[in-house]
C-alpha cells in the first residue's frame, strides 16, 4: 500500500493529561505512523457525557502505509500499553485515539468509520484540525475544515493552551 495522509484525534481527561498525549504521540511510530504535524493542545469541555473532568485534545497529521483496520488495531494497542481502560463509551479516559481521516478513503465497517462520523460536529476536533490543516476538504464535503469550524453549532468551550 502507498503512503496515506492520515489525521488522528487524541484526547485525555484523567491523570497527567499533557503527559498522556505526549506519550501517545511519541508511541505513534510504533504503529507505523510517521508524525508530520501536531496541533497545539486544547482544553475542552466534555461533550455527550458531561459529568467528567475536562479534556486535553489535539490532532496529529502523519503518514502510514498500513491498512486502516491495522492502524486502528495498532492505535488500540498504544492505548492499552499506556494504561487506558474505557469504563464506558464517552466516559473518562486516560487516552483516546481516533482516526479522523485516512487519505480520501470512505469506509463504513462495524469497528471503523472513515471519515469519523461525528468529526464535523465537534469543536474539540475541528479547532485543532483547522490549526494544522485549515484548507483541508474532502470531495463529499461542502467546505473546508475552517469553514466547518466557523459554522459549527457546537458551543462547548475549546481553549488553545
Amino acid at each position: 500500500m502507498t503512503e496515506a495522509l492520515v489525521y488522528l484525534s487524541l484526547g485525555s481527561n484523567l491523570g497527567d493529561r499533557t503527559a498522556n498525549l505526549k506519550a501517545a504521540i511519541a508511541a505513534l511510530p510504533s504503529a507505523n505512523f510517521q508524525v508530520q504535524k501536531v496541533s497545539s493542545f486544547y482544553e475542552t469541555e466534555p461533550v455527550d457525557y458531561l459529568d467528567q473532568p475536562w479534556f486535553l485534545n489535539c490532532v496529529v497529521e502523519g503518514e502510514t502505509n498500513s491498512q486502516p483496520i491495522n492502524l486502528l488495531r495498532a492505535l488500540r494497542a498504544i492505548e492499552s500499553q499506556l494504561g487506558c481502560k474505557k469504563a464506558f463509551a464517552k466516559g473518562p479516559r486516560l487516552l483516546d485515539i481516533d482516526i479522523l481521516l485516512f487519505g480520501d478513503l470512505s469506509l463504513d465497517a462495524p469497528e471503523l468509520q472513515i471519515p469519523h462520523p461525528r468529526m464535523l460536529e465537534r469543536k474539540f476536533v475541528l479547532a485543532p484540525l483547522a490549526e494544522i490543516a485549515p484548507q483541508l476538504r474532502l470531495p463529499q464535503w461542502s467546505g473546508n475544515v475552517s469553514e466547518f469550524l466557523s459554522k459549527t453549532p457546537d458551543n462547548s468551550s475549546v481553549k488553545r493552551l
